[in-house]
């Protein structure tokens, strides 16, 4: 499957506004590694290949680990993974999938332990970021290519 539209083209301004969104979460304070594994983890429980790539890649380029890239889908299960990152990636899960497991209170003080009210509303600006991603990127077509 090839590239659908050029939504860039097509809908610029909707486009200015996802990546004034995107530079807007660059800029938080929340870990930049953290950001790049909430990216990877949502885009694997979307099998949004396109964005994987893109991500996994850029993991990479920070010096992220093989081992850690590979684990992400069993994190819980890991001790490679610091709570801060554990509590991000649950949360991470919890609102990709919220039709089924939604937010509870207790998943919200824990990811409270590790951030403040900012940071806990920029967690989940993040996720919602690349969830938009990955419908935008699927719903258009788009395809990791091989290098």
């Amino acid at each position: 499957m090839s590239q659908r539209v050029p939504y860039y083209d097509a809908a610029p301004e909707g486009m200015k506004i996802m990546m004034d969104m995107e530079k807007y979460t660059k800029q938080t304070s929340i870990n930049r590694t953290t950001r790049e594994l909430i990216k990877i983890r949502v885009s694997q429980i979307n099998g949004c290949a396109f964005c994987l790539d893109m991500h996994t890649s850029e993991a990479r380029k920070m010096g992220e680990t093989e081992q850690r890239i590979y684990c992400l889908s069993a994190w819980n299960e890991c001790d490679f993974y610091s709570s801060e990152e554990k509590a991000a990636l649950e949360l991470s899960e919890h609102i990709t999938l919220i039709p089924t497991k939604r937010v509870p209170d207790d998943l919200y003080h824990r990811v409270r332990e590790h951030y403040d009210e900012k940071q806990y509303v920029d967690l989940v600006l993040i996720i919602n970021q690349i969830n938009s991603w990955n419908r935008i990127s699927i719903a258009m077509g788009n395809q990791a290519t091989s290098r």
